[in-house]
């Protein structure tokens, strides 16, 4: 469990990975953006890897709560796939500095822990994916003469890519609309 203060740190590296991005993220940037002495900022992290690791633990608690609430959820694979990338889509509109940190894993290659958590995290929405589509599979609503791997790859590839481009034109259209117009496109594919 986070302390206020630490919380506190990781929200203002979220808010400079907004206007800064990731590299903007310093104990310097950090202690300035909060008001406080860079030594202060030691005292609830040992690094800035810390406090950028914290936040991708926050990212795969929220993985996890997707994978079990897609799993709960009564519904058609597509159905459930569409909830899940409306979720995303509505989370990142709400806060782009997310797409920084989770679409950035060229930036965590040299930190291994880092590269790690981003693996781990990519793993869960991929299993979470081939899962639903497995079960659709078997349940014949969704196509069955492609394998759930190569159908999860093109899923989460072109919604990847969306979120890319949008993070890389500086949020310049409507993710939710394209979003969604990608999701039908999507179930287009996905369905027998």
């Amino acid at each position: 469990m986070q302390t206020e203060r630490q919380k506190e740190i990781v929200e203002a590296a979220l808010e400079l990975i907004t206007t800064k991005g990731i590299q903007g993220v310093t104990i310097k940037n950090l202690a300035k953006k909060i008001g406080i002495t860079e030594p202060a900022i030691y005292r609830h992290f040992k690094s800035k890897t810390e406090i950028l690791l914290s936040i991708l633990n926050s990212f795969k608690d929220m993985a996890i709560m997707l994978s079990g609430l897609m799993g709960a959820y009564e519904a058609t694979a597509i159905e459930k796939i569409r909830f899940m990338f409306t979720k995303m889509l509505e989370l990142f509109s709400e806060t782009p500095s997310i797409v920084s940190v989770i679409f950035s894993e060229e930036i965590f290659k040299n930190e291994e822990v880092l590269k790690i958590k981003i693996v781990e995290i990519l793993n869960l929405h991929t299993q979470t994916i081939e899962n639903i589509i497995s079960k659709g599979q078997l349940e014949k609503n969704v196509r069955g003469d492609i394998d759930k791997e190569s159908l999860a790859l093109i899923a989460m590839g072109s919604f990847r890519l969306l979120v890319k481009r949008w993070d890389l034109n500086n949020h310049n259209f409507n993710l939710s609309t394209e979003g969604n117009k990608l999701i039908t496109v999507l179930s287009k594919i996905l369905a027998k």
